[in-house]
């Protein structure tokens, strides 16, 4: 206790920061207790937990995670009883035909932590009261895709659909999050939902709020006595009696919390941190057990191009720019060599590595890139290995590093294009730009600029990417530079930017099916110039090609088979095209401390889900963590 006490002296901004967190958390039974970091840090309407209205509250404070709940889960990984979980759901959900009609059956026996039972009327409520009220989260959605929904009994919700639509049932599935339900008797009891700030909050989940700091620091779950009638409850009891997520602080002040096993699951860190811990902590879990550490969420960074904008609306002049990357380089420089590769547009991790980065990885070895004076190959299957290599030769990693072929393709990926100044030049040309000295010129006449904007600090390893791909860039002789800004994401959407290291891809990750982020990549959804662009066709590019693609998925049902040979058909036009440069998963840094609990997932021994505790999927960690000390 003096240890943890001396540490909150020294680190305001560290986890247990304020002086009421310390009481709070420390007269917890600690060996009941697990401590989580909130990626979300402090939560500036701390009492704001109406998650269907954005108040200012969190959403990762353990509301999403442990309290709210919704028809069906796809873990990003294997799940405890495979990726897909029936959750407040009996079962799949049910379309008929022509996909205009799904049909939910729903579980008996679920209770709210008030002791009123969960039924349709719940969901019925929940879509109902969104579509009325335009300022709710999912309303538009709702609203353009329900023609009505009904409860035909108790346990059974009926929806028609304004069209045929076979990925509906999506809106209601947890990758991150989803369509949570609300208690109908709590609600219809309020003036306006949207005003309502939800205090004291009931839970369908096996967790309900115990207490929060006012400020914003932490807030604390306590299981349910009834947790059996929650359907987390039905995977078995939660190991931890209490949770707390907490605001961890920067990087340095999380890293010696955890240390000081102040601090049990870390949500992400810088490669350093990480390091650090491998090297200090004696009872440190990592999803990797050795390096490269680190998860690799479904979610794909890249180098993306405003496609609206001259020049970057020419497939010449993005495959330029690709071949100008030494993707080695960026990964020492921005992950430190602990990045998980892709070439292709799908993140390296989950079902899609089998699925596939495995057969694409055999069909980029033929590849071949016509640049209008040579035929030449672009890929280079050898990177990764390359990589390894690299780093067994540095004393603290050569013992961590895989030389099995499979683990290298796991933890590093399967391959990336090799650097080619000579086929980057020729297809420059074709496109019509010319160099003057040192300086590339575009058709116009004018140098060719690029700005391509980073998100500064708060994510520091793709900062790192960015700048060197632009130094890269400009030893080529093309006027580039990395600009930050807190928020790349409203310049994407306002369509005023060059081009920009993000994400547009984000997938399941336990399921093949694409659709999640390839939907929205519709012609039909592609803003014009000027217009604000909706998630996630940053990059504003469209093909009849991929129109198509996306028409064929939109026509089967989910489980179909026929999804798979569509989405190799969109990898292999997206290769051809290159509207996006992928570079990598998002791998995060989350680490777990096992000094008070065991049971995390790691891979391969037992990869039931994603340790990154934001995810709403993470709740499973719950029915898996056990106490290490009696």
């Amino acid at each position: 206790m003096r240890l943890w006490r001396k540490f909150l002296a020294g680190a305001a901004l560290v986890v247990l920061a304020s002086t009421a967190q310390a009481q709070d958390i420390s007269n917890l039974p600690r060996k009941e207790t697990v401590i989580i970091e909130n990626p979300e840090g402090t939560v500036k309407n701390p009492g704001w937990f109406n998650i269907w209205v954005n108040g200012g509250g969190g959403l990762s404070t353990g509301l999403q995670q442990l309290t709210m709940d919704t028809l069906w889960y796809i873990d990003p990984d294997q799940g405890i009883n495979g990726p897909w979980y029936n959750s407040l759901a009996a079962e799949k959900p049910i379309y008929n035909a022509d996909f205009s009609e799904m049909t939910v059956k729903l579980r008996k026996g679920m209770y709210w932590s008030d002791g009123v039972e969960f039924t349709a009327d719940d969901v019925v409520y929940t879509v109902q009261t969104q579509i009325d009220h335009p300022g709710m989260v999912w309303s538009p959605l709702l609203a353009v895709s329900v023609d009505s929904v009904k409860a035909t009994d108790p346990y059974t919700v009926v929806f028609k659909l304004k069209k045929p639509n076979s990925r509906f049932h999506a809106l209601f599935t947890v990758r991150w999050n989803a369509i949570w339900i609300m208690p109908k008797h709590v609600f219809e009891k309020v003036e306006d939902p949207l005003k309502y700030d939800f205090a004291n909050p009931i839970s369908i989940s096996a967790y309900k709020l115990k207490n929060y700091d006012p400020q914003g620091k932490w807030y604390i779950w306590e299981k349910r006595e009834d947790w059996q009638r929650t359907p987390l409850g039905l995977l078995g009891e939660p190991g931890p009696k209490y949770a707390a997520y907490v605001d961890g602080g920067p990087p340095d002040k999380k890293t010696i919390a955890q240390l000081k096993h102040e601090l049990d699951i870390i949500h992400d860190n810088t490669p350093e941190g990480m390091f650090t811990l491998v090297e200090q902590s004696k009872s440190l879990a990592t999803w990797f057990k050795g390096f490269p550490y680190a998860h690799p969420d479904p979610t794909l960074p890249a180098v993306i191009f405003n496609t609206q904008k001259a020049p970057f609306d020419n497939a010449d002049v993005r495959w330029a720019l690709a071949l100008l990357i030494d993707i080695k380089a960026v990964d020492l420089a921005s992950y430190r060599g602990a990045a998980t590769l892709s070439a292709v547009g799908v993140p390296p991790t989950g079902v899609a590595m089998p699925t596939y980065q495995a057969p694409m990885h055999e069909w980029l070895k033929t590849f071949e890139l016509d640049t209008g004076k040579s035929k030449i190959k672009p890929y280079d299957p050898t990177i990764p290995t390359q990589i390894a290599d690299m780093l067994r030769k540095q004393p603290k990693f050569k013992d961590q590093i895989p030389t099995d072929p499979t683990a290298i393709s796991n933890q590093f990926g399967y391959g990336w294009w090799k650097p080619d100044p000579k086929a980057a030049g020729e297809l420059l040309e074709r496109a019509g730009f010319k160099k003057a000295g040192d300086q590339w010129m575009q058709p116009d006449g004018q140098p060719f600029r690029i700005r391509l904007t980073v998100e500064g600090d708060s994510r520091s390893v793709f900062t790192r990417a960015g700048t060197l791909i632009t130094q890269q860039w400009k030893q080529f002789g093309i006027d580039a530079k990395a600009e930050p800004t807190t928020n790349p994401w409203q310049p994407m959407q306002a369509g005023d930017f060059d081009a920009a290291i993000a994400w547009s891809v984000e997938t399941w990750g336990g399921d093949a099916d694409l659709s999640f982020f390839l939907d929205s990549w519709h012609s039909s959804f592609v803003a014009k110039p000027g217009e604000v662009q909706p998630a996630r066709n940053w990059q504003r590019w469209s093909s009849p090609e991929l129109d198509k693609i996306i028409e064929g998925i939109r026509g089967i049902s989910f489980d179909d088979p026929k999804g798979v040979d569509y989405g190799m058909e969109y990898l292999k036009l997206v290769v051809k095209e290159m509207p996006t440069i992928p570079m990598m998963s998002y791998n995060v840094f989350a680490s777990m401390d096992t000094t008070y609990w065991t049971g995390y997932p790691t891979f391969p021994d037992d990869p039931y889900t994603d340790p990154v505790p934001n995810w709403g999927n993470s709740r499973l960690m719950m029915v898996k963590l056990r106490p290490t000390q009696p």
